[in-house]
């Protein structure tokens, strides 16, 4: 009987395939199961955003703005206790009373991780003295909940102004909901899923997963995960996915930054093809921040007054 020859070649080979995979598969698990990490996120308020702008663009002017004589403010309004968590929230409108105003509720940017109300109080308290009822509210944050928790929060303070709409003069038929960044995302998102007559979308992306995103480090860290981790999530927090015959129309108002355009073109396609009221106007030279100082405030609240004119005051 003859001995039997084992190729030593071919085993090795093999060893070497086994060894490949299971340093593939050990990498994989790192990529799934590791925590993502905190951006180092600083306080974003309109004074620290002049003061980081003012460096590129010396021509800027703060916001310094009177207190309309035609509007009142109720402010740190409890909207909502989960859990003993109180959110709150400014509600302006219009110093006149015997009549319905359209509403709107405001959002702020901070990349899911900072901001607050007061970053929209003289965008409030202007669009109340053109005669809106304005709500600008706080919300979970990423360091303390992450996402949808924000969603929910901003969808409560929609019922809560529907559900107080004649201590405010509201007319409930007629609310918009806008926001800006962050606040911008979240704000679309809230209406396109639920019924609101008007969105304003100041330099929000609209896809975290369209190709023109950019992979975000605050997005992640307000997701739990990144992109890779949870790709559902990821797209289930995009407002481009649930456009339909129903979205209300949408403004978009830009800055020139690239990236905070992402799925803008797209959205707008789409609400064209459902003959739905859309437009957008791309602020020249700007940075993103643009409408938290002079000039582009002004720019900006001219766009969304005329805007919201068009869709709610018919």
């Amino acid at each position: 009987m003859k001995p039997t020859k084992v190729n030593l070649n071919h085993n090795s080979h093999l060893r070497k395939i086994f060894i490949r995979f299971s340093l593939l598969l050990i990498s994989i698990s790192k990529i799934y199961s590791q925590e993502v990490e905190r951006p180092n996120a600083q306080p974003y308020t309109i004074e620290a955003t002049f003061e980081k702008l003012k460096k590129k663009y010396p021509f800027i002017l703060p916001l310094n703005l009177e207190f309309p004589e035609n509007v009142m403010a109720n402010r740190n309004i409890e909207y909502k206790n989960s859990g003993g968590k109180i959110l709150q929230a400014d509600i302006y409108h219009p110093f006149t009373f015997g009549q319905k105003y359209p509403g709107i509720i405001l959002v702020h940017g901070g990349g899911w991780i900072s901001g607050s109300k007061e970053n929209e109080r003289f965008l409030a308290q202007e669009l109340a003295s053109k005669g809106y009822v304005v709500m600008a509210v706080n919300y979970s944050l990423s360091n303390d909940a992450k996402y949808p928790a924000a969603v929910e929060d901003i969808e409560d303070a929609l019922k809560f102004l529907k559900k107080h709409r004649e201590e405010f003069y509201l007319d409930k038929k007629k609310i918009a909901i806008g926001g800006n960044s962050a606040g911008a995302q979240l704000a679309t998102l809230v209406g396109v899923k639920n019924k609101v007559q008007a969105i304003v979308n100041i330099d929000g992306i609209v896809s975290f997963i369209h190709p023109e995103s950019e992979e975000g480090t605050y997005a992640a860290y307000w997701f739990g995960a990144t992109k890779a981790q949870n790709f559902k999530i990821w797209r289930e927090a995009s407002p481009l996915e649930y456009v339909g015959k129903d979205t209300p129309p949408t403004l978009f108002i830009n800055s020139s930054q690239p990236r905070f355009h992402a799925g803008r073109d797209d959205m707008m396609r789409k609400l064209k093809q459902y003959n739905i009221p859309t437009e957008f106007h791309e602020i020249k030279d700007s940075p993103h921040s643009f409408w938290l100082v002079q000039p582009w405030f002004d720019e900006t609240l001219k766009y969304t007054v005329d805007f919201l004119n068009k869709v709610l005051k018919i």
